[in-house]
């Protein structure tokens, strides 16, 4: 089963420095059909304008991935790691038992367009850490490129979180076809950060997504020049004390 999400059906808010939209219930935002997709808990499109950005805030129990389309992200946390992270990157951080951190808008003039979205670990109080990686659109080019796998995988060419989930970016070229196979018990929920494509025959187009269930093989084409995020999830989890 496929389910589309339209662009104009996620929930979004704007302010004088900030416009969001929220997959999940986030914040002021409340859905209680809108809760999470498996371990997925939150999924954010943010466009932070010059200079700006949310300052130091405390997490605690959740793996952050955060992935920036276009500008310059600037981390901040209170275990000493400092970083500006920039187009194709990807920072995962463990908040663990507790961390304090600040994300601004690293440039005084360009907007900064960033996805981040929470997982729920498997486990609690694990010990609070912070990673980032370089991933360029040649190395995604037509086919879906691991960034984000599970602690063990064994994958040292990517970044690892506290869950058993995945995580991987594609570039299609116009006339693309790419193939992924869901295990049994395995979701997956694909979003188009821009661009257009079919997804077994479903239409989708920038900032669309899926929720995908009970389905063995998925096929995307791009229509036009496209750059999409696919996330493979556990139909069930669990979260150890």
């Amino acid at each position: 089963m496929i389910r589309i999400i339209k662009s104009n059906e996620h929930y979004r808010n704007q302010n004088d420095w900030l416009d969001t939209t929220h997959h999940f219930s986030f914040g002021d935002y409340y859905n209680p059909d809108k809760m999470n997709f498996g371990p997925l808990r939150v999924f954010n499109d943010d466009t932070i304008k010059p200079a700006t950005g949310f300052g130091f805030h405390q997490h605690h129990d959740m793996e952050i991935v955060t992935y920036v389309i276009d500008g310059e992200l600037e981390h901040k946390d209170n275990t000493g790691n400092h970083g500006v992270i920039y187009p194709g990157e990807v920072q995962r951080m463990t908040a663990g038992s507790g961390i304090m951190h600040s994300e601004y808008n690293h440039s005084s003039h360009k907007p900064l367009r960033l996805l981040q979205m929470w997982v729920i670990p498997n486990k609690k109080s694990l010990k609070p850490s912070w990673e980032q990686r370089k991933f360029t659109k040649e190395d995604a080019l037509n086919k879906f490129l691991p960034v984000i796998v599970s602690e063990n995988s064994g994958n040292e060419k990517t970044l690892s979180i506290h869950q058993d989930a995945s995580f991987y970016i594609s570039t299609l070229t116009s006339g693309g076809e790419i193939n992924y196979e869901l295990k049994n018990h395995r979701n997956a929920y694909v979003f188009v950060i821009n661009g257009e494509i079919t997804l077994n025959h479903n239409n989708m187009e920038s900032r669309d997504a899926a929720k995908i269930e009970d389905e063995n093989k998925l096929l995307v084409k791009a229509t036009k020049a496209t750059e999409l995020l696919l996330i493979d999830l556990p139909e069930k989890y669990a979260q150890d004390n």
